[in-house]
């Protein structure tokens, strides 16, 4: 038995703390897992996302991890070997973690990229068909033209006066 300022609160340091939100299941996804994580082929060299499915105990990652995007290096039956790049006491550090499907999603991060690859190599074998020079770098937006705004026409506004009505 403590009163008040006797007993401060302890540590709450734990494996899943601070993971409310963060594991939180979307509103009305409770329950079995869907199929596809399982039935997506994984190779090594893919992208994987780790988002962890907080139904499934088994094999997930520590909250660090959480968000984060690594390669694959192993694939074995049920999880999937990555790489993943954590800060250390300012140093990132490539960690080795193993983790189940069922908390891994291919990764589209470099769809964008490979997307303007082949865009790009069309451009530059079309421009090379019809003997001309392109620029295929991406350019920032330049300032937007000068303009002159209408001029509009004085309005002068001038107070009603009070009349105290009984």
């Amino acid at each position: 038995y403590f009163r008040g300022s006797e007993k401060e609160m302890t540590h709450s340091w734990g494996y899943r703390s601070h993971t409310r939100h963060m594991f939180q299941r979307p509103f009305r996804k409770h329950g079995v897992v869907a199929m596809t994580p399982y039935l997506h082929v994984y190779r090594a060299g893919d992208l994987v996302d780790i988002k962890v499915n907080s139904s499934k105990h088994k094999g997930m990652p520590h909250k660090i991890y959480y968000g984060k995007t690594g390669r694959v290096y192993d694939v074995t039956p049920r999880a999937l070997g990555l790489i993943v790049n954590k800060r250390v006491l300012g140093k990132i550090l490539p960690k080795r973690i193993h983790i189940r499907v069922e908390h891994c999603k291919p990764s589209t991060s470099r769809d964008a990229f490979v997307q303007r690859v082949k865009e790009n190599d069309m451009k530059a074998r079309q421009a090379k068909k019809e003997g001309k020079r392109i620029v295929i770098k991406r350019l920032p937006t330049p300032p937007k033209e000068g303009h002159f705004v209408p001029k509009s026409p004085i309005e002068v506004v001038t107070p009603l006066r009070y009349e105290f009505v009984m």
